[in-house]
């Protein structure tokens, strides 16, 4: 089973501080609503994309076990996002939380409204993304190619996503 989030954040929230403990507790209140982690990455440290002036990103992925199907548990992620301060301005604005379902095991889902997209349309071209996954769980393969997580990062420039050191970010 390998249900992917992708978690981020650039701002820093008045309730949960610094965007990785607001990661932190996002992680806790996906708990509390019947998601569970069943691991968690390395935190990353990333530039904004698409490149501006904005405060660098802290993203990590998640592998989650959770009885929602995937179009509920979309809206469980955004509803948590509004719980934590989100709000959607304009595309790729900073943020306090962005909760992305990556992948729901193999499905292939794209709802008339394209408002589920499963695997996530954009996560190929994500080294934020690809890198954390490869950490949750290096043996996957993209439903729709069957290309494995590494071979997506192998065409990918990674420079400026790193590791984050240990510290508030």
């Amino acid at each position: 089973m390998s249900i992917l989030i992708a978690l981020g954040a650039n701002l820093a929230s008045p309730d949960f501080g610094f965007p990785r403990e607001t990661l932190i507790a996002a992680g806790v209140r996906l708990g509390m609503l019947g998601v569970d982690t069943l691991a968690l990455s390395r935190w990353y440290r990333s530039p904004a994309w698409p490149p501006s002036e904005q405060p660098d990103y802290v993203n990590a992925v998640i592998r989650v076990a959770t009885e929602a199907k995937p179009l509920a548990l979309l809206e469980l992620l955004q509803r948590v996002e509004e719980e934590f301060g989100r709000v959607r301005t304009v595309r790729n604005a900073a943020r306090v939380l962005d909760l992305d379902l990556i992948a729901y095991n193999q499905e292939v889902i794209r709802t008339a409204d394209d408002r589920l997209i499963l695997p996530h349309p954009r996560m190929r071209e994500r080294p934020f993304v690809l890198l954390p996954l490869r950490d949750v769980a290096p043996a996957w393969r993209h439903p729709v190619t069957g290309e494995p997580v590494q071979a997506l990062l192998d065409g990918l420039e990674l420079a400026g996503t790193v590791p984050l050191e240990a510290g508030p970010e």
